[in-house]
């Protein structure tokens, strides 16, 4: 019987080799570019946010295994959710990924926010320098947000 890291292993290559939510939205969804100058990855976030719910999201770019697979599995994760619900999982991934808080502190798990599949992605947390990979895309979203 595979185990859980098998499975996770699974969950990640799957979005990997086949991207959920690829491509571009026309203006005026808002559009944020992030990349990660250590190892190149870039990511594309665009979205269409409507009376505060993100109603369409799309990604692009290109990079690892873990930051297009992290880019694709937040693109499922946020779509069709109230934007400040969207704001509360990415502090969850990112307290998830040991991103300490903007004072510096640990993030306490919220467990009224679930992260279902993206729980995939924490074992990126044995590798250090793969962090920045899984969260190039969150942070993006929280750009791309700033602008809508």
């Amino acid at each position: 019987m595979p185990g859980l890291e098998d499975l996770y292993r699974e969950i990640i290559l799957d979005h990997h080799r086949n991207p959920r939510n690829r491509g571009e939205l026309a203006p005026p969804a808002s559009h944020a570019v992030g990349h990660n100058p250590l190892c190149g990855d870039e990511i594309d976030v665009y979205l269409d946010v409507t009376d505060g719910i993100i109603t369409d999201v799309k990604v692009g770019g290109q990079g690892c295994s873990i930051s297009q697979s992290s880019a694709s599995m937040m693109s499922q994760a946020v779509k069709g959710k109230p934007v400040d619900e969207v704001r509360a999982l990415v502090r969850r991934f990112k307290g998830m990924m040991s991103i300490p808080d903007e004072d510096g502190n640990p993030i306490e798990p919220d467990p009224a926010v679930k992260l279902g599949d993206l729980e995939a992605l924490q074992g990126v947390v044995k590798f250090p320098v793969r962090i920045k990979c899984a969260t190039l895309a969150w942070n993006t979203l929280l750009e791309a947000l700033e602008q809508g």
